[in-house]
């Protein structure tokens, strides 16, 4: 099996010429033979002056790279794709399977043994893994870990989280603009990721239950010497990983799923998260049984107290002990055998878990922040594909509720008419946001967070039932039904609701149903007429991505790129 060097050579008809090349090219940057004989160890760079998540990433090149020379390897730093999720258009999700070709074949075309890949932002850690799982070449991933929280007036504040929350109070009439625009400075004191249990906090702690970063790497604040740290012991774990040939399929294991969906569960984490790992799941052959993941909830308690579901933040997490002390406590639903990139098993971390004395933020199975799993899939008539609601941050008042559809045709029409004062909604209203889907939006986008209609919001209401296709942060909060499957745009029986019609939500049954006869939905399905094709949709990407993008149950990911 060639290596280094010698592997993935340029065509050109004779392999000596090949190699002859390469190495006259490397050389112009003084490199001697002795360093290019050594194993070398790609590392991701995504970094970009458009992705402050990634603001720490050239100091933990640096760090890596350190890592890699110690152990006797050579690092070769390389650049893919940069996705943050404010700086995006149309959406971070439309972008992430592009980051995962462009990462799968930048480790296929570049020689090297191993790769690193640093990433934190939502979409940048899912594209990375999907990758590299396709590529199956010796990887470890380094998160770039959270932002430290900042404080205003005295009160402790998290991105983003707090931004949805205050922009509410905002909309309420309850901040002024001045005040909204001072919050902007501290919302996001620091680089890195946000520091609530959105979907970037997520990814990292699922990756870490995954095996695929060494212990801590999921939750060591971005700003801190420990990352640092983390990053040089990824460099010197890479080498070994790239001399003792261990894939990303040996360590990505049904097994290992299943370990990562517990803990999921366990942290009230992102609906976000199901989509990317079944995406991860899916480019190794392994399918996801959205049916097997709900049951898994009902046996694992929410015992992480971090917002949106609880009180604390990702510092206070990674200071009681992080992942491992949270293994520890599920251990007994775990599969503790798995292999991690660290060259230990599961087992092996819990044992080394750090044990802090009088901690509340990772709670014993004893003393759980709620039970029945933080997420529930949903099915009925309304989504037969299936749907997530985010229990453990809705409102418990709200989860058996009936109640009439305000539907809105897209995001502009929402736009347009949501804060209309002759908007025709009350508070026990259900409000429906339809083609917002992968195909639909397109890009599938964070929409899912519908605002309380601005006049309601200004006569106290903090919650409503929400359904859509679309998608939710992992930071937002709220009695909201997510990833309804199939999509209105392909024809799902979202797109058959009328203003008026009664939605019952059912979330002990696990239900959403539009509550209209089956004669009726059958008129209206012969009577539906698919929405208007997106400007620009002849060609290019958009083109390749509504003609092979699936549903959000198999991932949302390109269906060419499903292994088998």
């Amino acid at each position: 099996m060639p290596h280094g060097l010698r592997k993935g050579l340029a065509t050109y008809g004779d392999a000596g010429f090949s190699l002859f090349l390469r190495r006259a090219f490397i050389k112009a940057m003084g490199y001697t033979d002795e360093a290019l004989d050594r194993p070398i160890i790609g590392i991701t760079d995504t970094f970009s002056d458009f992705n402050p998540c990634h603001g720490n990433v050239p100091d933990l090149i640096a760090a890596v790279k350190r890592g890699v020379m110690l152990a006797g390897g050579m690092p070769m730093a390389f650049p893919t794709i940069s996705i943050h999720e404010s700086f995006s258009h149309p959406t971070s999700m439309f972008l992430r399977n592009l980051m995962a070709l462009d990462t799968e074949e930048m480790i296929r075309a570049q020689p090297m043994d191993a790769v690193v890949l640093i990433g934190g932002c939502d979409k940048t850690l899912p594209a990375q893994l999907m990758g590299a799982a396709s590529a199956d070449i010796p990887a470890i991933v380094v998160p770039t870990g959270p932002m430290l929280v900042g404080h205003y007036k005295g009160e402790v504040l998290g991105a983003c989280t707090d931004c949805r929350r205050l922009w509410a109070k905002f909309r309420a009439g309850d901040i002024d603009e001045a005040e909204i625009d001072a919050l902007t400075d501290r919302l996001a004191p620091t680089k890195g990721t946000c520091m609530v249990m959105g979907t970037a906090s997520t990814v990292s702690t699922m990756v870490e239950a995954l095996g695929m970063c060494l212990p801590g790497g999921g939750s060591v604040p971005a700003t801190h010497a420990d990352r640092i740290r983390v990053a040089e012991a990824s460099g010197a774990a890479a080498v070994r990983l790239a001399r003792d040939g261990v894939k990303p399929r040996q360590i990505m294991t049904e097994a290992a799923f299943r370990n990562a969906f517990t803990v999921l569960q366990a942290i009230g984490g992102s609906t976000n998260a199901v989509i990317h790992f079944t995406a991860i799941a899916g480019r190794l052959g392994i399918k996801i049984d959205l049916e097997a993941f709900d049951r898994l909830g009902l046996d694992v308690p929410v015992l992480v107290d971090l917002k949106p579901s609880g009180d604390y933040y990702m510092e206070h997490f990674h200071w009681a002990g992080g992942v491992p002390r949270l293994l520890r406590e599920l251990a007994p639903l775990l599969d503790t055998g798995c292999l991690t990139v660290g060259g230990r098993t599961i087992a092996d971390v819990i044992a080394g878990a750090e044990m802090v004395p009088g901690q509340t933020v990772i709670r014993t199975v004893a003393d759980p922040i709620a039970t029945g799993g933080g997420l529930a899939v949903l099915r009925g008539n309304l989504a037969p594909g299936g749907a997530l609601l985010k229990r453990s941050a809705a409102t418990a008042d709200l989860m058996q509720f009936e109640g009439r559809a305000v539907v809105f045709d897209g995001l502009e029409d929402m736009t347009a008419r949501l804060d209309d004062p002759d908007l025709d909604v009350n508070a026990d209203d259900v409000l429906v946001l339809r083609n917002a889907g992968p195909k639909g939006a397109p890009g599938m986008p964070e929409a899912g967070y519908i605002p309380i209609p601005k006049k309601l919001a200004r006569q106290g209401v903090k919650d409503m039932v929400r359904i859509s296709d679309a998608r939710m942060s992992g930071t937002a909060f709220g009695t909201i039904v997510l990833h309804i499957t199939p999509e209105a745009a392909t024809g799902g029986p979202l797109g058959l609701v009328r203003n008026g019609d009664r939605i019952r939500l059912d979330a002990a049954g696990r239900r959403i149903d539009l509550l209209v006869d089956e004669a009726e939905m059958a008129a209206r399905k012969a009577a539906w007429v698919a929405p208007p094709v997106h400007a620009g949709s002849h060609r290019g990407y958009l083109k390749l991505y509504l003609n092979e993008v699936t549903q959000a149950d198999q991932g949302c990911d390109f269906a060419f790129c499903i292994g088998e």
